[in-house]
């Protein structure tokens, strides 16, 4: 089996907030990736907590810019809705 790639992981990322879960908490996303994927996905932020490589999250910005948006006050991912601001940032 190949090595993982940052587009393996930013589908995955994809996929889940499309089932079955609808959105993607970010903390959660991240120990998933390292634990799932490896650590080269993942890095230490200066808070000390586990986040998701910029190449990793690039990718996914690129793939679900459409239909995803990032929910400040949630800390996650999800699916568009019709009520949304333009734009990727959600309050």
């Amino acid at each position: 089996m190949a090595a993982p790639t940052v587009n393996d992981v930013a589908k995955w990322m994809a996929d889940q907030i499309k089932e079955p879960y609808r959105v993607l908490d970010q903390g959660i996303a991240a120990y998933r990736i390292r634990d799932d994927f490896g650590s080269d996905f993942t890095y230490l932020n200066a808070n000390g907590n586990l986040a998701i490589a910029q190449s990793v999250l690039k990718e996914f910005n690129k793939i679900t810019a459409k239909d995803v948006v990032w929910s400040r006050s949630e800390r996650h991912w999800r699916l568009r809705r019709d009520h949304d601001l333009p734009g990727r940032q959600q309050p």
